[in-house]
């Protein structure tokens, strides 16, 4: 397991082009675009402001930076570095914008959410879409990128519109039983369409694409209702992380629930694996041991500073540590937060957030707790290598975690002085990881399939 060197960020605004090529990272008003194999600066960009949002188009070759403060977008191109366009909103102002799934229009949300505007860049037309409304998940396209969603207010109503990405004609508009809609979301297959209320009322609705009314779902009334939403790659499952602290999994044949997942503070089944990550100090005397970096500007992993932390198996039963939430205040820090299936469907991770420490994976082919991983720190975020079943977590500490039904390991990263890791962000063949500091970044190379076992076997990883 190797390091790049450590570049500099800001704002947590780096992401990996969708072909895999390229690395684009911003640092103040300036977008630095490198080679992913040499990290080598292919191009560099000044913007006219510092960027606060950054977007690669759907083929590679543009890229979007948005300037809300000013309401600014300029766009740069990759072929042609001295092409380059720039959409000024004017006193309608900029609170979002992103790309159409062609890669040739642009969709800017203005200020108070009074329009979306449809830039094209092949023919420099503009179309607007009215009252958008000012939500969670507002928009959402299809996978294939044929159709748009958006949710939309009108007369103190919600209403959601399907349109046509390729000319933006619309295709259905029509009201939802939502006191207050919060999000809107396509199943990977694209035929279904999830809506679900505020905080404030339990309820999913599922819309066809011709929007008929498929199914509505209430676990609960008179309490805090739905907090995170997640289809499965395979379109089966639709899982709903509640503030109740459960999970409920709904199936794609009835629309019912299948199961649902609970997050107790104690852990008592002798079945459930509890890896809990333990520091530990570096043996006296252990000479550097490290594996030849074979990238350019590689940094290898030592072993001292590798083993500062490791996990162990619990035994069972074991409490896990709790958070009691302000019941005072406003989105009170309780109920699943954080949940996301793996590339396989063959898991699902979640967090609860008054057990704020741990990360939960769930087998969804049996149903079942599956492995438990009780971190030192609260988890900041995670996300699934999208080839396999292979997990990598942080938790703002200068470590990165990974699990898989091998093993788990936990890695610091190398360097001199502090490297908080805020984010994480998987390359698309999954041989790296890009990890994001406040300030900086750098790149963690899991190069093959035996290299990753070799690391997991480096560690204490327990299976």
């Amino acid at each position: 397991m190797n390091f790049s060197e450590v570049f500099k960020l800001s704002s947590l605004l780096c992401k990996f082009s969708p072909d895999g090529k390229y690395l684009a990272s911003c640092v103040q008003y300036r977008l630095v675009v490198r080679d992913v194999s040499t990290l080598q600066i292919l191009q560099l960009y000044t913007c006219l402001d510092q960027v606060q949002h950054m977007e690669w188009s759907a083929d590679s070759l543009f890229i979007l930076c948005a300037m809300y403060k000013r309401g600014l977008v300029q766009v740069w191109s990759l072929e042609q570095p001295e092409w380059h366009c720039k959409i000024d909103e004017g006193s309608a102002g900029l609170v979002a914008s992103c790309w159409s799934p062609d890669g040739r229009h642009i969709l800017n949300t203005t200020e108070f959410h009074l329009r979306v505007t449809v830039w094209s860049l092949c023919t420099k037309s503009v179309s607007y879409i009215k009252y958008p409304k000012a939500c969670q998940q507002g928009m959402a396209f299809t996978r294939d990128g044929r159709y748009m969603a958006l949710a939309e207010r009108r007369d103190c109503k919600d209403f959601v519109s399907i349109f046509v990405c390729s000319d933006w004609q619309l295709l259905r508009h029509f009201d939802t039983d939502t006191q207050d809609l919060a999000g809107v979301e396509w199943a990977p297959n694209g035929c279904v369409l999830a809506v679900w209320d505020s905080c404030l009322e339990y309820k999913v609705l599922l819309y066809s694409l011709d929007g008929r009314l498929l199914s509505v779902y209430s676990a609960y009334e008179w309490s805090l209702g739905i907090k995170s939403v997640a289809w499965s790659p395979s379109s089966q499952f639709l899982a709903i992380g509640s503030y109740d602290g459960k999970v409920r999994l709904l199936n794609h044949v009835t629309w019912k629930m299948t199961t649902e997942f609970g997050h107790p503070a104690a852990i008592s089944n002798p079945k459930t694996v509890v890896y809990r990550e333990v520091e530990k100090s570096p043996p006296p005397g252990l000479g550097h041991l490290s594996l030849p970096p074979s990238r350019a500007g590689a940094r290898p992993l030592t072993n001292a500073a590798a083993s500062e932390s490791k996990y162990e198996v619990a035994s069972v039963p074991i409490s896990l540590q709790t958070l009691k939430p302000a019941a005072d205040r406003a989105n009170p820090r309780m109920g699943v937060g954080m949940l996301a299936f793996s590339p396989d469907s063959y898991f699902l991770a979640t967090r609860n957030d008054n057990i704020p420490n741990a990360v939960w994976v769930w087998d969804i082919q049996k149903l079942r707790l599956f492995v438990v991983l009780e971190q030192l720190c609260p988890v900041r975020s995670f996300q699934w290598d999208p080839q396999q079943p292979r997990l990598a977590i942080c938790t703002g500490g200068n470590k990165v975690y990974l699990w898989s039904p091998a093993g788990c390991v936990s890695v610091q990263v190398p360097g001199e002085g502090d490297f908080p890791v805020l984010a994480l962000c998987w390359h698309s063949s999954g041989d790296s990881l890009a990890l994001l500091g406040k300030d900086h970044f750098c790149l963690c190379f899991l190069e093959t399939s035996k290299d990753v076992g070799a690391a997991f076997g480096r560690r204490d990883s327990c299976t």
